[in-house]
C-alpha cells in the first residue's frame, strides 16, 4: 500500500521531498491555495481517504514556503466519518516515507479552559484521548516503531518554543493548553465538558489526537496549533453548530496563516 502512495506522488510532484508536514483544520485550508505548486486530490491518490466535510477541501498540496519544502493536507479525515484508525492515520507513515521530519497538526477546537475566547489561537502541549481506541492498535510495523513508544513528550518542547517566538514578535496572544479529543461527531454536553474541565484539558476537539500518536510513534517532531473557534457546551448557553466554527476560523485564519510563516521560516 505504502509502496504505492509513494511510488504515485513521487511521479505525480517529480520527486518532491518535504521536510514539513502541515495538517490543515476546519476552515484553514487557503493556506495551502496560496503557495501551491502541486495539487493531489485524496481521490486520485492510492489507498488515501477522501474528506466528507464542510471546511476541508481534500487536496495533498506540495509547496515551498520560506525556501522550505512543505507538504499540506487540505482537511482530515476524521474517526466520526466511518474510517478506521489506520486510514485516519495514514498519511503520517506517508510523511514519514517522503523524508518528512516535523508535522503541524492544525484544528478547530470548543473552549473547556474559561479565561480562553473564540479565535484565540493555543499551542497544544499534551493530550488527553478520549476517543475510545488507539491508532497503534494491532501489529507492530518496526520499519515505523517499537511496540511500546513512549508518550511522554509528544509535542516538540522546541517547537513550542519556536511557536512562542513567533507569537511575540507577531503580538500574538498565543495560549498553551492541554486538548482532549472524543470521537464525535456529537458535541460534548455539559458534564462531559466538566469531565474535561477535571481531568484538565483546555480545550476538546474530534481529532488530531490518533496523527500526534501515529507521528510520535513514527519519530517525527510534533507541534500542534488549535484554533478555539466556540465556546464548548456550558461555557455559553449558545447552542453549538459547524457554521460557528468555519465563521471564527475564517476570522482568525489570518492570524493563524502568520503564526505558522513565521514559524516556517524558523524550524531547523
Amino acid at each position: 500500500m505504502l509502496n504505492d502512495t509513494v511510488d504515485y506522488l513521487n511521479t505525480f510532484t517529480d520527486g518532491f521531498k518535504p521536510e514539513i508536514a502541515i495538517i490543515l483544520g476546519s476552515g484553514l485550508g487557503d493556506l495551502a491555495d496560496t503557495y501551491a505548486e502541486h495539487v493531489v486530490p485524496y481521490s486520485k491518490i492510492p489507498y488515501f481517504a477522501t474528506s466528507t466535510i464542510k471546511g476541508h477541501k481534500g487536496n495533498l498540496v506540495f509547496a515551498h514556503i520560506k525556501d522550505r519544502p512543505v507538504v499540506m493536507m487540505q482537511g482530515r479525515n476524521h474517526f466520526y466519518e466511518g474510517y478506521s484508525m489506520e486510514q485516519i492515520t495514514y498519511p503520517i507513515k506517508v510523511f514519514k516515507r517522503l523524508g518528512v521530519k516535523t508535522v503541524i497538526l492544525t484544528n478547530a477546537a470548543g473552549a473547556v479552559n474559561k479565561s480562553f475566547r473564540p479565535g484565540d489561537l493555543m499551542v497544544i502541549t499534551d493530550h488527553i484521548n478520549m476517543m475510545g481506541t488507539n491508532p497503534l492498535i494491532g501489529p507492530n510495523d518496526v520499519e515505523f516503531g517499537v511496540r511500546f513508544p513512549d508518550m511522554s513528550e509528544i509535542y516538540n518542547k522546541e517547537l513550542v518554543k519556536l511557536a512562542d517566538a513567533a507569537a511575540r514578535l507577531l503580538k500574538i496572544n498565543l495560549r498553551h493548553g492541554v486538548y482532549l479529543a472524543s470521537s464525535g461527531p456529537s458535541y460534548e454536553t455539559p458534564a462531559e465538558i466538566n469531565m474535561a474541565r477535571i481531568l484538565g484539558a483546555d480545550a476538546v476537539g474530534m481529532s488530531t489526537v490518533p496523527e500526534a500518536i501515529v507521528a510520535n510513534y513514527c519519530g517525527l517532531n510534533v507541534l500542534g496549533i488549535s484554533c478555539i473557534s466556540n465556546y464548548a457546551t456550558g461555557v455559553s448557553t449558545k447552542k453549538l453548530s459547524h457554521d460557528e466554527v468555519i465563521t471564527t476560523t475564517n476570522i482568525v485564519k489570518d492570524k493563524f496563516t502568520e503564526l505558522v510563516l513565521t514559524l516556517l521560516g524558523n524550524i531547523k
